[in-house]
């Protein structure tokens, strides 16, 4: 058997078992090359009680409601949408949010 024709030895990665291990990278090059001979160690895969690898609480989930627009109004806000740099249902989502508080304060439901 020639040296092309056999199967190339896998190296075995070296772990890395906490985030202080992983330096600072100059390139993604380098960062690259890092990361060819390393590999995460449990731990860090495991993700246990360390401070700093707690996530934020997940967002309140949220329902889907399909709501019918004549095409002139989706463009109308899809138009809008793109000159304040958000997603048109987003802005239609604060566009609800911000008239149910105002109802919700001329009715007396809230004090504002």
């Amino acid at each position: 058997m020639t040296a092309q024709a056999r199967p190339a030895r896998r190296q075995q990665l070296l772990e890395v078992h906490s985030l202080d291990e992983i330096p600072e990278f100059e390139s993604e090059t380098e960062e690259a090359e890092f990361w060819s001979r390393h590999s995460f160690g449990e731990e860090l895969l495991r993700g246990g009680p360390d401070e700093d690898l707690l996530l934020p609480p997940p967002r309140p989930r949220t329902a889907p409601v399909a709501v019918r627009f004549d095409a002139s109004t989706v463009a109308r806000l899809k138009a809008l949408a793109r000159q304040r740099h958000k997603g048109y249902q987003t802005l239609l989502k604060e566009f609800v949010m911000e008239r149910l508080y105002e109802e919700e304060k001329r009715e007396g439901i809230i004090s504002g």
